[in-house]
């Protein structure tokens, strides 16, 4: 196994054990955060808060020492690249919303929870990966994830 593999597999532990440490695995505060109108939970604005912060902090320090030169090589793209906010980009993001805001479950939790056999995630996860596939066929999305 490459080091390169080894490397994501540990991001994506990191990743799911900071969703399970944080609660974020659980669909109920998902939802009880986008019912702002009820008994809203803010706990989830303050993890969003926390990964942004250390994203920033550690994307700066990482741009600082290696410039555009990503962990593997890659280039990293610029805050000068536009990118078009198009049709497709607002109809995914409407979709992920009400997907989100329906079952709770985003990508990253519902793996998670696939893990531990929640009923949902046996549901979620087969129609999220259904769902990516038709956005595949249906418009041309990107074939290439990155990981070769």
């Amino acid at each position: 196994m490459s080091t390169r593999w080894i490397n994501l597999f540990a991001a994506g532990f990191l990743f799911g054990a900071g969703l399970a440490l944080s609660g974020m695995t659980d669909p109920g505060r998902v939802i009880g955060f986008l019912d702002v109108t009820g008994k809203w939970d803010p706990s989830l604005a303050f993890v969003m808060g926390g990964a942004l912060t250390t994203f920033a902090l550690g994307n700066y320090l990482w741009r600082r020492r290696n410039g555009a030169r990503g962990w593997f090589g890659d280039t990293l793209p610029s805050a000068d690249t536009t990118s078009p906010i198009d049709f497709r980009t607002l109809l995914g993001s409407l979709v992920f919303g009400v997907g989100w805001g329906i079952s709770g479950f985003c990508p990253g939790p519902a793996l998670a929870n696939l893990a531990a056999l929640r009923a949902g995630a046996l549901v979620f996860v087969p129609a999220m990966a259904i769902g990516m596939l038709l956005a595949r066929v249906l418009f041309q999305a990107d074939q290439d994830v990155g990981v070769n």
